[in-house]
């Protein structure tokens, strides 16, 4: 039995997210094997370049399915609890003191980050350092090249609108 420090906490939207993505992959693994059945089915293998380009996609769609499947497996759910502390699955609004500029992040599991949608990773400086805290809080970030300042204004369970 794993101890839970093998364990990797997740949001239960990023543990929906990945059992989407392996139905996805498991729903293609049939079409793939039958190209590369197809492909087989040409002749001489050493010149046949439909087999080996199957045959890459079909070990492409395994790795990634076994990748999937792994995280899935040492992923724990974690349900945010309903108060003001910063922790993995809620929303947080921060001002950068040193140019007042406001952003909003959702703290994330290591698998679920994405920037561009504002998901941080808790081991992330940001992520890390916002951990635990409560609205009104200064925190000093430590960054690989600098360190700064923010201000945590909100933490909620949801995303601000």
């Amino acid at each position: 039995m794993a101890n839970s420090g093998d364990f990797n906490p997740i949001t239960a939207a990023g543990y929906r997210d990945l059992q989407r993505k392996i139905a996805a992959l498991e729903a293609d693994r049939p079409e793939k094997i039958e190209i590369l059945a197809e492909a087989r089915a040409h002749g001489d293998l050493s010149e046949n370049a439909e087999y080996s380009a199957a045959k890459r996609d079909l070990r492409h769609l395994e790795s990634q399915l076994r990748f999937f499947n792994k995280q899935l497996q040492y992923a724990k759910v974690v349900d945010p609890t309903n108060n003001d502390a910063v922790e993995l699955g809620k929303w947080v609004t921060v001002t950068f003191m040193d140019d007042d500029d406001q952003d909003t992040y959702q703290l994330v599991g290591t698998q679920e980050a994405d920037l561009d949608a504002g998901k941080i990773t808790r081991v992330s400086p940001l992520g890390k350092a916002l951990l635990g805290h409560h609205p009104g809080d200064t925190v000093t970030i430590q960054a690989p090249n600098a360190s700064y300042d923010v201000r945590i204004l909100t933490v909620s369970l949801t995303a601000p609108e």
